[in-house]
């Protein structure tokens, strides 16, 4: 089945094509207008939105070699996300569906990380053990079956890539924070600081990472603005290090919670190196697969979306004229 998928729930504007497992195109624009403020400005990504949506759609049927008339269904992320750009998203995704008659599928974006993991090349299949790490979202996810996953863990307060992103802001190097402090600590010396692994001794699968924040803003003001900007890198691989610790720690413990062959990331954190060669560390002792997508699936995309879609329920015209989009965890995540 040809799918064109529609991805809104941040800023980042992304259409995909997707034909079963194979990507025929996976359009992103990034919003940069957000650089400015330090974070996204939700009515500001709405608005963006707005202005990107049906240009991005055309851009992504150009690449994909296809035209409305060829596709089958519509698949749209329904939440979780910020609720003005998914309002976007959904009309969009009606707009097109609907004169034509077809299906609309309603997407969890958090599935969509997990079927990242079914696409082409060599798609991962059940069971398996999933860690989505995003700005947004930081999660264990037991997935038995391409239809859903079961949540093991999740964060209690802060995302692993929220954190890492005010982390990046108060080292005074802009947002998107992420990939620079990645680059940042490469030069420093990742046992530099001692800054706490939050969540360590507690027995289940949740994590935290306020704590950390908050233990290196701290440090940055008993360092001073010259000692913070001495030993910037030192500060970004010691937070790194840190931070990396307590997921693949409790990456760890889920492993002995369950009988499980293969782990795959997602999330846009998922595209941290430090990160991935830990996990592989990990994997390479416990003889377990790993699966690691591209790091275009990794980021928010339109191809997971369609990826999830695939095994989802397809709403017929004119049922879903009325579905709505939700900002949290208010819908089911298993569809």
């Amino acid at each position: 089945m040809l799918i064109l998928a529609i991805e809104t729930s941040c800023d980042d504007t992304c259409v995909a094509v997707v034909d079963g497992s194979r990507i025929l195109a996976n359009t992103i624009s990034s919003q940069t207008a957000h650089a400015h403020f330090g974070g996204v400005v939700p009515e500001v990504a709405a608005r963006h939105h707005l202005d990107l949506a049906v240009p991005v759609v055309e851009a992504a049927l150009a690449e994909a070699g296809v035209s409305l008339d060829d596709v089958e269904a519509i698949a749209v992320t329904t939440g979780p996300g910020l609720i003005g750009a998914l309002l976007v998203g959904v009309s969009t995704a009606k707009a097109i569906a609907a004169p034509r008659r077809l299906p609309l599928i309603p997407v969890n974006h958090l599935q969509g990380h997990v079927a990242a993991n079914f696409l082409d090349p060599d798609p991962l299949q059940p069971p398996f053990l999933c860690l989505v790490a995003s700005g947004g979202h930081t999660l264990l996810g037991a997935v038995r079956d391409r239809f859903g996953h079961e949540v093991l863990g999740q964060t209690l307060d802060d995302a692993a890539g929220e954190a890492f992103d005010k982390v990046a802001r108060l080292l005074g190097l802009g947002y998107p924070g992420g990939p620079a402090l990645e680059r940042l600590a490469a030069e420093g010396d990742p046992e530099a600081f001692e800054l706490p692994v939050a969540m360590s001794r507690e027995p289940g699968l949740n994590f935290s990472f306020s704590g950390l924040k908050t233990a290196l803003v701290y440090l940055c003001r008993d360092l001073g603005p010259d000692g913070v900007q001495e030993r910037r890198a030192d500060l970004a691989a010691s937070f790194q290090a840190a931070a990396v610790g307590q997921l693949v720690a409790k990456l760890r413990r889920a492993l002995k919670k369950g009988d499980w062959e293969a782990v795959a990331l997602g999330g846009g954190v998922a595209a941290n190196g430090s990160l991935r060669e830990a996990v592989a560390a990990l994997c390479r002792q416990q003889g377990l697969r790993l699966k690691l997508v591209a790091p275009e699936l990794c980021t928010d995309n339109a191809a997971m979306i369609a990826s999830a879609a695939r095994f989802a329920p397809h709403l017929p015209y004119p049922d879903y004229l009325s579905y709505d989009a939700f900002a949290t965890g208010e819908a089911p995540v298993v569809a």
